[in-house]
């Protein structure tokens, strides 16, 4: 398919982080963007005061009418059911209409690519990647999976030579992508509701990693079943390995081995060792791809964050208050760790809302554990997403294999006033589901509080 005889792109799930990243590439480069979602968001408020047409009912007849033309490219997300009429309506008249995942392998086909794969740190590696590469003076295009803060959006630059994706392994969506660099972060299970067994994501990972057929442009963690060069925090073995580790005024200060030798005292502001381990994979890349390492500097110390990982929204003396994208046990595993180093002595309340059924039934286990760890927690509904009810799969079902005595499950009508409730001064909100939308009354609740 030839992109430059694309006139108008049409999605069908505009609002996801991918698809929306995807919407404001198209705009940028000139085509006529209009689509579909399935409820308002703050990122389709955000594509809307950008000028993209949205509706949220599922009718042909709010398709605008200028999009039923030869020349129209339809873009779904996986997460639409087979039963959406709109969908139907292109795929019976034979328009182009292609998955997100085939349409980054077909704009990165011409570019070169950097994919950066993983069950956990892709949105955070891809972003410092992106951020090192644009600071740089790269011609770069970055297709990220979340809002940088630096940038307010999930698209950093506009070059047309160099792209950063983001190597999804849901759907095997990774598979369509052509890289020239990439990494592996991590390889835990996930997706069983595609896969079936860990096995059959191991084989996916090791068949995107057979991609890259020069083993020296592959960057891996140490205790992944590939070869690539290795990347580790104090992992001696490691090719690139950050030592030296300390915090100086709420950033971390590193040395870092390399193949040309130890670098010294580069700083990244943010917190948790998983955030150190993604922003040395970034600099791994980077430094393989030739960037200055003084730039590679300059660019971690300046970068920002993402929106909902981590990311503060409360930050006095009495008060803190995190929100997280956390939605897999190793990644609240992450966010305890961080939250831990940061306030070692300090009581912590957790407010955590399950996505998937098929997510919570394949890691009831790992999640009461996970959250076991924090000294309060405050459990919601599980959010479907994609999926129908589980038997038996429910929010009561998971809070019962909570050891934590101090736990209490929640509705989304109760949540502000039960954590207004919590004398925890140290909060944290984790969930991939539309907790994300709570946020700001959240945050104008607690601070109304506090004042």
């Amino acid at each position: 398919m030839n992109l430059n005889q694309i006139h108008n792109v049409y999605f069908i799930g505009i609002g996801g982080i991918g698809m929306s990243a995807l919407a404001r590439y198209f705009k940028y480069i000139g085509k006529q963007v209009s689509g579909y979602d399935k409820t308002p968001t703050i990122l389709t408020n955000e594509l809307i005061e950008s000028g993209i047409a949205i509706h949220f009912d599922d009718d042909i007849n709010l398709i605008p009418k200028d999009y039923f033309v030869e020349n129209t490219l339809v873009i779904i997300t996986p997460a639409v059911p087979r039963t959406h009429s709109e969908w139907n309506y292109f795929l019976e008249r034979d328009y182009q209409v292609k998955k997100r995942a085939e349409v980054l392998g077909i704009i990165t086909k011409d570019t070169f690519c950097f994919a950066v794969a993983g069950t956990h740190g892709k949105t955070t590696t891809s972003s410092i990647l992106g951020h090192i590469l644009h600071e740089s003076g790269a011609d770069v295009t970055a297709f990220i999976g979340g809002i940088v803060e630096n940038y307010n959006s999930n698209l950093i630059g506009s070059g047309k030579t160099v792209t950063v994706v983001e190597a999804d392994e849901f759907d095997r969506s990774f598979l369509h992508l052509h890289p020239n660099i990439a990494c592996v972060t991590s390889m835990d299970a996930d997706h069983l509701d595609i896969y079936g067994t860990s096995d059959a994501i191991k084989e996916s990972f090791t068949e995107f990693a057979d991609k890259v057929e020069d083993k020296s442009k592959l960057f891996i963690t140490t205790d992944l079943p590939l070869s690539g060069i290795t990347v580790g925090v104090n992992e001696e073995e490691a090719v690139y390995n950050a030592f030296n580790i300390r915090i100086e005024d709420g950033n971390y200060v590193f040395d870092v081995k390399t193949p040309a030798g130890v670098l010294k005292d580069f700083r990244f502001g943010l917190p948790g060792r998983h955030n150190l381990m993604n922003a040395l994979m970034a600099f791994a890349m980077a430094v393989n791809f030739g960037t200055p390492t003084d730039a590679i500097a300059k660019a971690l110390a300046s970068f920002q964050g993402i929106r909902r990982r981590f990311s503060y929204q409360i930050r006095t003396e009495n008060l803190v208050y995190i929100d997280d994208y956390a939605h897999h046990p190793t990644e609240i595993n992450a966010v305890h760790q961080a939250v831990r180093e940061l306030y070692p002595n300090k009581k912590v309340l957790a407010v955590f809302q399950p996505h998937l059924f098929s997510r919570t039934k394949d890691f009831a286990d790992d999640f009461a554990k996970s959250l076991s760890q924090f000294d309060e927690v405050l459990l919601m509904d599980i959010y479907p997403a994609r999926e129908l009810p589980m038997e038996g799969v429910t929010s009561d079902w998971l809070l019962s294999l909570i050891e934590n005595q101090n736990k209490k499950l929640v509705s989304k009508e109760d949540l502000i006033a039960t954590m207004l409730k919590s004398d925890a001064p140290v909060m944290v909100t984790i969930g991939a589901g539309d907790i994300g939308e709570m946020v700001g009354a959240i945050k104008n609740a607690l601070n109304e509080k506090n004042i």
